[in-house]
């Protein structure tokens, strides 16, 4: 186990960034070299992480490949890195994504590609250092750095609307970090310490906990997002562009259900089991608004962001069971959404990229004109709608064992993300996939190119190998997670159940 290597994970695609910026040419040996380099470099730091992967020892539940190095000590602070199996799970997914985003990009984006791939890589490295972080200046110093290529991807290379949906992703992350902020300020201001595997044996008065915690979930909860608080969404997702849109749906989204498990479930059990209730029905209430918003809406990419929404409904359920098996289903289901909205965000984009349009009104025999894409998305589709033998399956499947534990209508109405999905999705897939073949723009459309196989299949294989094989992942992240959280259940069936009664009306 080579202690170095988290760090060349980390901060190797600031050497791509260093490469591209110093190439010199024509504007198209610029951008030819900036794709390249892109994509090696993101390649590259993949194929580490897997070395990561397989030097990491799953007995052990805590914190492997740690690095520390003095920063401020004086303050407490400290740089101090490592993975543990939760952690490496997530820096696996964003080093995975990333040369699948650089490739689906590599048509799409056709202006200012030196800064855009500059971007991409950036924003691979606050995302891994985010999920590596053990200091809680580092964590924040990292998730405020994702705000700036995520911003930039919207506002510069998005959609018609991409201004507005730029300020408004930046706005409310940026609104909802500030209460972070000031919760590390009062950790600190106790503990004389930000270190995190520190803080989490700190004592703090049960007031003090139900207040920190309250500013864990509002600003953990804009980043996931929790309901009300989506409002960011639909826009920001549908306006960026393809490969952004999978970096912001793929991964940073998990960056709020990572931080409400790291900081919340994790480090304050006590006012978590407090809260546990209302965030409970706020997941119900997302699962089931976000479906019905989903099944109205009439743009292709709408409807894939509003899933994204219900389903980070299933993981906040998942997270707030308190329980060990839902929280493997929350971290197994965020793995496995991660994976799936990506693929269907790219099914989407091969089809409007073609035809230059998204309204699902335009389509109309899809299936007819390129099978493969047509095979493929149904894959996803069902993946997406948890159907046994995907990834989707399993963590939905162990989300609703932990809510059980908690009441039998949590988990009714937990899993009708299952069926509502179901509907909304089926409902897309028909009306552009099947049906009389449409002439004019539909009869012009040719079945996906190489570089298009090269995102979808991965992304299928992984889909197929996390249901067919699930231990592969959960013997990771499985004893960290048991270690870390009692196995007796922890809010009261009987206080929970009239909540949940009450959000589903």
């Amino acid at each position: 186990m080579h202690p170095i290597l988290l760090s060349l994970v980390t901060y190797l695609p600031l050497g791509g960034v260093l490469a591209i910026m110093l190439t010199r040419g024509t504007t198209e040996a610029v951008e030819t070299s900036a794709r390249w380099v892109a994509l090696w470099t993101s390649a590259i730091v993949f194929v580490l992480s897997l070395v990561m992967w397989a030097q990491f020892d799953p007995t052990h539940a805590g914190v492997q490949f740690e690095q520390r190095a003095a920063w401020a000590s004086a303050f407490g602070v400290s740089y101090h890195a490592g993975v543990d199996g939760i952690s490496l799970m997530f820096v696996l997914l964003s080093t995975f994504l990333t040369p699948l985003a650089i490739i689906g990009g590599w048509k799409l984006v056709n202006t200012r590609v030196r800064d855009y791939m500059v971007a991409m890589l950036l924003l691979e490295t606050t995302l891994i250092g985010l999920f590596s972080a053990l200091d809680l200046v580092l964590f924040y110093v990292f998730y405020e750095a994702t705000l700036l290529p995520g911003s930039l991807m919207i506002g510069v290379w998005g959609g018609p609307k991409r201004v507005w949906a730029s300020l408004q992703f930046f706005l409310f992350t940026f609104g909802g970090s500030l209460f972070m902020l000031v919760a590390l300020l009062v950790m600190w201001n106790v503990a004389g310490t930000t270190d995190i595997p520190t803080l989490q044996h700190a004592t703090f008065s049960h007031a003090m906990q139900g207040w920190l915690l309250a500013g864990f979930i509002l600003a953990f909860g804009v980043k996931l997002p929790l309901f009300p608080l989506h409002a960011w969404l639909p826009d920001a997702y549908t306006e960026a562009p393809t490969p952004a849109s999978v970096m912001l749906s793929g991964v940073l989204s998990k960056a709020g259900a990572y931080g409400l498990l790291r900081f919340g479930v994790l480090m304050f059990p006590d006012a978590a089991r407090v809260f546990a209730p209302y965030i409970l029905t706020l997941g119900v209430v997302a699962v089931i608004y976000a479906a019905i918003i989903a099944l109205a809406q009439t743009d292709m990419k709408r409807v894939i962001a509003y899933s994204s929404f219900s389903h980070m409904g299933v993981i906040a359920i998942g997270l707030f069971t308190l329980t060990p098996e839902g929280i493997d289903g929350a971290i197994f289901q965020m793995l496995s959404h991660g994976i799936v909205i990506a693929a269907l965000f790219f099914c989407v984009s091969a089809v409007s990229w073609r035809a230059e349009t998204r309204e699902i009104s335009a389509f109309a025999g899809v299936a007819h004109k390129m099978p493969v894409l047509a095979t493929l998305t149904m894959l996803f589709v069902m993946a997406n709608i948890g159907l046994p033998g995907t990834g989707a399956f399993v963590g939905e499947l162990l989300v609703m064992v932990g809510a059980i534990h908690v009441s039998f209508w949590l988990a009714f109405l937990g899993g009708s993300s299952m069926i509502l999905g179901a509907v909304y999705m089926l409902v897309l897939y028909r009306r552009v996939m099947f049906g009389q073949a449409a002439g004019g723009m539909v009869a012009l459309l040719r079945d996906l190119t190489g570089p298009e196989l090269a995102v979808l299949v991965p992304l299928a294989v992984v889909t197929l190998w996390m249901g067919i094989h699930p231990g592969t992942f959960l013997r990771v992240f499985n004893p960290t997670v048991t270690s870390l959280v009692q196995p007796a259940p922890v809010v009261a069936s009987d206080s929970v159940a009239p909540v949940v009664r009450t959000a589903a009306g």
